[in-house]
């Protein structure tokens, strides 16, 4: 480095700042010239204001900012409008505690932080409004990189950002390079046609445990029932991603599986990167020995780490396990896993004393939020209805979330609302609690909501006619001993009457009618915590008694949830029953993909006339039917037709047999 005559090494360190920034903005020709003319100096050398914004901007590219996101507060909200920030820029906030109130397309609501900083930068002033999921505020994690972080919030130095990308991400493949040994990755698979998600319910396997190809080794709640997935490949779990309880996109990996047992330290190093943790000290190893990737590993994972997070033991499912039968805390096992996870090798060299004993964790300072010192915590319609009612906050007990003051309890220290009795009056009956508030969705439930929206697209029609049920009930008495139920009869009725009518059996095309072969029956189910439509295949084509067999085993596999997909998606026609509810009638709703789809209610008795009758009536069973068709390849005479063949197999069941 040659320095300038007449300029000192301070000025000239602070230029060479400069001149580094210039190169990533591609910007220094004029500074690399041999020569440097005495009317060109202030044009090489740039000013104090923009060194200085070249270090802000070096600074801003450092400090961590946490983003404050729009949030969607009701499902139909696209957009939110900032109706007040309860803090200003600069301000300390903690987690759980109010921030701002948004005004969306349903009531205004408070907006709480998830992360204790410092307010840094607001981008979404009172009044504006922004789309859901856009950036409102950053927050500070630091006192000290409050200024840095709201510099980084600027658009101005969006291009310098973008040239500086380029230098991290040259180091980014020597992080989470792939080993170069024999391993393979257990992604999320789709268990359904319209799974875009699974949750692990339970490993079977854990960490280190040997698994052979075709072994189940865990178990995946889809958008239809739990699943078990089964090994592709021998090998040695060597690493979990995706914890139990926890939900992965379908193809992302959820674990590696290792070849050989001696490759799985490496292996726990690379799942690091994967899970977005850091490699643990191995890209530092591996710089002085590229050529050995397989010994920065081991280094990697030979200094344990805490295993616990705020008070939670991060352990695998089988180190669990083994804790448990040995009898050993897991809070006091220093974990050697990826981000300090407790393995199952840690928890026996803790049972035989060989484990290094883990530092006593700090009690927590801030079990729970809990507002300034001074401060009464309450929602800004509470705080306006007391500022009405001239009430102290404080002398108001608070029922809210972290003892937050609400409009209610406000309403109800100023007489405008009684208070919720918990204590029945004596001799009255105790008072029914009922659920209050949002429940999430299951998977099945989820995907039974999706399905019912996508029928609105299908222009259907419906035909109901009463069947006389006299003969088919006298055929259930008969086959009832044998273990056939009602609908394992019913579903074969409906088959052979489909037989003369196999156009609703077809389903609709955009080029024209699709005719399927095969006569499956699915049966809705009512389960707990949704709705699945177990299929008896081929029903026209086998006797009533394997159907009840059949009938049987699918029921079990449905309320356990272990139905497969072509058990339940295989369906060709459905049947909605009711009648043992007492149903008189009802409309199903035609499933996507299926042409029709029969609601049965329950028998009911009438009295009609008959000749052959002392008083000219008799009494007998009838059940009203109703079919929905898609009116797009299916016509109302079709619906009559295939209703008056089915009238006739039920008059007439021994066809049945």
């Amino acid at each position: 480095m040659k320095f300038i005559a007449g300029i000192s090494s301070t000025t000239a360190l602070l230029c060479l700042v400069s001149w580094q920034g210039a190169v990533q903005n591609n910007a220094v020709s004029a500074f690399v010239a041999p020569k440097v003319p005495t009317n060109t100096l202030t044009h090489l050398f740039p000013s104090n204001n923009d060194i200085t914004n070249a270090m802000r901007l070096e600074t801003a590219l450092n400090a961590e900012a946490i983003k404050i996101t729009m949030p969607a507060l009701s499902s139909t909200m696209k957009e939110g409008r900032v109706v007040s920030w309860l803090k200003s820029e600069g301000d300390a906030i903690e987690a759980g505690e109010a921030i701002m109130v948004v005004e969306s397309d349903k009531a205004d609501m408070d907006v709480e932080a998830f992360e204790d900083g410092f307010l840094a930068k607001i981008i979404t002033d009172e009044g504006e409004t922004a789309e859901v999921g856009a950036v409102v505020a950053l927050i500070a994690a630091e006192e000290a990189d409050i200024e840095a972080v709201a510099a980084g919030g600027d658009a101005a130095p969006a291009p310098a950002a973008e040239e500086a990308a380029p230098a991290p991400a040259a180091e980014a493949p020597a992080a989470a390079a792939a080993p170069d040994f024999d391993f393979s990755q257990l992604d999320m698979p789709a268990l359904s046609s319209t799974m875009k998600e699974g949750k692990v319910v339970s490993w079977l396997k854990g960490e280190g445990d040997a698994v052979e190809a075709g072994e189940a080794i865990m178990v995946v709640e889809s958008d239809k029932a739990d699943m078990d997935v089964e090994a592709f490949e021998d090998g040695f779990i060597a690493a979990i991603i995706t914890d139990e309880g926890e939900s992965a996109a379908v193809g992302t990996p959820v674990a590696l599986i290792a070849a050989n047992e001696a490759d799985i330290p490496a292996l726990k190093a690379y799942a690091a990167t994967l899970g977005g943790a850091p490699a643990a000290a191995a890209p530092a190893a591996a710089a002085p020995a590229a050529a050995a990737p397989k010994a920065a590993a081991p280094k990697a994972a030979a200094a344990p780490k805490a295993a616990s997070a705020g008070g939670r033991v991060v352990a695998s499912p089988l180190a669990k396990k083994m804790a448990e039968e040995m009898g050993v805390d897991l809070s006091t096992v220093a974990g050697s896993g990826p981000g300090g996870r407790i393995t199952a090798g840690d928890v026996t060299k803790a049972a035989s004393g060989g484990a290094p004993a883990k530092k006593a964790a700090a009690a927590p300072t801030k079990p729970k939020w809990q507002p300034a010192e001074g401060v009464v915590a309450a929602t800004p319609t509470a705080r306006a209805l007391a500022k009405k009612a001239k009430l102290d906050l404080a002398s108001i007990e608070g029922t809210g979330e972290f003892g937050r003051v609400t409009a209610d309890d406000v309403k109800i220290a100023t007489g405008e609302m009684k208070p919720k009795s918990k204590v029945a009056a004596p001799g009255a009956p105790a008072p029914v609690e009922l659920p209050d508030g949002l429940v999430p969705f299951t998977g099945m439930q989820r995907a039974v909501s999706n399905n019912m929206v996508a029928t609105l697209d299908c222009p259907v029609f419906r035909a109901s006619r009463e069947i006389e049920m006299d003969a088919f009930n006298a055929l259930y008495q008969q086959v009832k001993p044998k273990g056939v139920t009602v609908s394992a009869l019913l579903a074969k009725a409906v088959a052979k009457a489909i037989e003369k009518h196999p156009i609703v059996n077809s389903s609709f095309r955009p080029e024209g009618t699709f005719f399927n072969k095969d006569i499956n029956i699915a049966m809705a189910v009512a389960i707990d915590g949704g709705l699945i439509t177990p299929v008896l295949k081929y029903a026209n084509e086998r006797d009533v008694l394997e159907l009840g067999e059949n009938w049987k085993e699918l029921v079990g596999k449905a309320k356990s949830g272990t139905l497969s997909p072509d058990e339940y998606n295989s369906g060709t026609f459905t049947i909605s029953n009711m009648g043992m509810f007492g149903v008189a009638q009802f409309d199903a709703i035609l499933p996507a993909g299926q042409g029709g789809i029969l609601a049965v209610a329950g028998t009911q008795e009438h009295i009609v006339p008959c000749k052959q009758s002392v008083l000219g009536l008799k009494k007998i069973s009838k059940m009203t039917v109703t079919l929905t068709c898609d009116h797009r390849q299916i016509y109302g005479a079709d619906a009559a037709l295939f209703l008056k063949t089915l009238n006739e197999v039920m008059m007439n069941p021994s066809q049945l047999l």
